[in-house]
């Protein structure tokens, strides 16, 4: 009996002459069935591919993407005509631009930082630097407007050449190079800026600086691998620790000199404003193999020790803290410092006893340096509170809470050990193994809900998103990009996997304990901070290069305005810079909107695992436009 594709021949067939063989309207029945059932797999299976080809040519013709009854279309540019190369340095772009809802700000706000405000600053008192925290502004105090870039920008040069040169248009600030011209902190050459490596207490250059302290402690066999440079001037000292392979993070306040983060951040160096007055720095406990100042002008001797045990806090069990400056070496610099002996011999005795109190060994002091090393467990610590009363130990649930959090005069406990020759917490891998290495504490079950399985996979998973990254973000691993921020890191999945590339990631957790992965990222050997992205990030305008998000949208939706966190994007990514947001398609839909009127170039994709997931990558390129093109227009 024939029968056609997709039809069905009739199941009950007449039975006349047949009525009386039975054996062989038995056999008839059998074959009718398999028929059936081979019509049925032919019919669905065809289906199937149809429709498959009819998805395929969807998404390769730029036919907006759909979701049940959905959809958002993308960009009329494709991902690969997305413009990701960097701006000509020798010349500008004029191309008219388009109006948009959001206008440019004033070319006074060319170098705004919204909680480091100085004109709010001065509403807060000087007493122990407060007026230098953060104070953001109130809702009703935000800027709706773009952040221009100045007159002539130019993208920055491109890392290695970027640590010792600047465009002067990019940062027109000559103070420094006039403050310090002696102390060859930064030179104006033509249209330039050159970073020659000096610093106030290491006038032969940084290099043979961390010659000095490499002597003293050992910098190259992978056990330092996170520093802390407290008062950092225009980081120097961080950028060329990179060498060896050890990552810095350095920070300064706003206006201590004019913008000194921002050079360190324009040469492609890890810098962050930051302030030690009267709450934690923003960083977990036990995060940095080393911390650092170098006439720093910290107050280490007052308010009872309150910086360095600030220090204690957030230095690893073993971890080294090295002081030159005042009131180190004073018999050869006081006249230089303008200080008494007797003063600065006082503030020496009173930063060792303090030293002392915090169970800190002094290593070595020779020369200009002294250094300290912390224990690498409590045990003789808390016994000798017999002896020192004060600091003691605090009696806190969560020794990482940061983030405006108050200073306290007592020390942050180490995790308890079975026997003294064991490094409280765990024991961290020497670098370049510790990025992979499951971190201690994941291994001890202190972060809820992740697990050693679960690290694994979290590894996994980000380097299949790098690949799919790299296809659809080209100068991704190329050098094109120096300055990158993870907003939600996680685990740190994505700055591990772009560890071998030459560039950085700022690691940011957000500000909630329910998400504090933050100890984890610095177990791994890298640098982050803690923030509320309700709030601007602590950075000068134009100081990122690639910005990426996970989820951050769907985080923060309920909480505060989206258009308020996609403005602070544009504030702090440079001009023809790249954004990549993870999020479902409703959220990134919203943000698409909103992205449309800020003068961005956006593409909206499907997830790396197909079409069929509802997770979306929004890929951005922010346009180059300055504030002399917004005047002309």
């Amino acid at each position: 009996m024939p029968f056609s594709f997709c039809h069905w021949s009739d199941p009950y067939p007449s039975f006349g002459s047949m009525a009386n063989e039975h054996s062989a309207t038995s056999k008839f029945h059998q074959m009718e069935s398999k028929r059936r059932r081979f019509a049925w797999i032919l019919c669905a299976s065809g289906l199937c591919i149809l429709f498959y080809a009819i998805g395929s040519w969807q998404s390769s013709s730029g036919v907006s993407n759909k979701v049940g009854c959905r959809s958002i279309s993308p960009s009329s540019a494709s991902a690969a005509g997305l413009d990701f190369q960097g701006h000509h340095p020798g010349g500008f772009n004029r191309t008219s631009l388009a109006t948009t809802d959001f206008p440019a700000c004033d070319l006074k706000y060319s170098e705004y930082t919204p909680c480091q405000d100085p004109r709010r600053a001065r509403k807060f008192k000087k007493m122990m630097l407060k007026y230098r925290e953060r104070h953001c502004p109130k809702k009703n105090e935000l800027l709706h407007c773009l952040i221009p870039a100045p007159p002539k920008y130019k993208n920055p040069f491109w890392w290695p050449q970027s640590r010792d040169y600047a465009w002067y248009d990019n940062i027109p600030h000559r103070e420094l190079s006039i403050e310090k011209a002696v102390q060859n902190w930064i030179q104006v050459e033509d249209d330039r800026f050159r970073f020659p490596g000096g610093g106030t207490m290491f006038p032969r250059g940084a290099d043979a600086y961390i010659d000095d302290i490499d002597a003293l402690v050992p910098l190259s066999n992978g056990d330092i691998r996170t520093a802390l440079d407290t008062g950092c001037g225009v980081a120097s000292w961080g950028a060329y620790l990179l060498n060896r392979d050890i990552l810095t993070m350095s920070f300064a306040p706003r206006d201590s000199h004019e913008a000194q983060v921002q050079f360190a951040l324009e040469r492609g160096v890890p810098a962050i404003i930051g302030v030690m007055a009267t709450e934690h720095i923003p960083y977990p406990a036990r995060a940095f193999d080393m911390a650092h100042c170098s006439r720093c002008l910290i107050p280490w001797n007052k308010y009872d020790g309150l910086y360095l045990i600030e220090v204690d806090r957030v230095l690893r069990p073993g971890g080294y803290w090295i002081l030159s400056g005042p009131p180190i070496h004073w018999k050869k610099y006081y006249k230089g410092w303008e200080r008494t002996q007797d003063d600065l011999r006082q503030e020496q005795y009173e930063i060792e006893d303090v030293a002392k109190r915090l169970c800190w060994k002094k290593v070595v002091e020779k020369g200009d340096l002294a250094i300290w090393q912390k224990p690498i467990n409590h045990i003789e610590c808390v016994q000798s509170r017999k002896v020192y009363r004060t600091p003691h130990i605090c009696i806190n649930d969560n020794p990482d809470s940061a983030w405006y959090k108050k200073m306290e005069t007592c020390i942050t406990p180490l995790p308890e050990v079975r026997s003294p020759e064991e490094v409280a917490g765990g024991a961290l891998e020497k670098w370049p193994e510790r990025a992979f290495a499951v971190p201690p504490r994941i291994r001890s079950g202190s972060v809820p809900g992740i697990t050693v399985q679960k690290f694994h996979e979290d590894n996994d998973l980000w380097k299949e998103r790098l690949e799919n990254y790299k296809q659809i973000v080209p100068p991704l691993t190329k050098g094109r990009y120096r300055n990158v921020m993870d907003m939600n890191s996680n685990l740190g999945g994505f700055a591990a996997a772009l560890v071998k590339y030459p560039l950085w990631v700022m690691n940011v957790v957000p500000a909630e304990p329910a998400r504090d992965t933050l100890g984890v990222i610095y177990e791994r050997g890298f640098i982050g901070t803690y923030h509320d992205w309700c709030e601007a990030f602590s950075t000068y305008p134009r100081t990122y290069d690639l910005i990426h998000a996970d989820g951050v949208f769907s985080i923060y939706q309920h909480r505060c305005d989206i258009s308020d966190i996609l403005l602070e994007l544009d504030r702090i990514l440079r001009p023809e810079g790249t954004v990549i947001l993870r999020d479902t398609i409703d959220v990134l839909a919203k943000v698409q909107s909103i992205t449309q009127r800020m003068r961005w170039k956006s593409q909206v994709m499907d997830h790396e695992s197909g079409s069929f997931n509802p997770e979306k990558i929004l890929v951005a390129v922010k346009t180059y436009w300055t504030a002399q093109l917004t005047q002309q227009q």
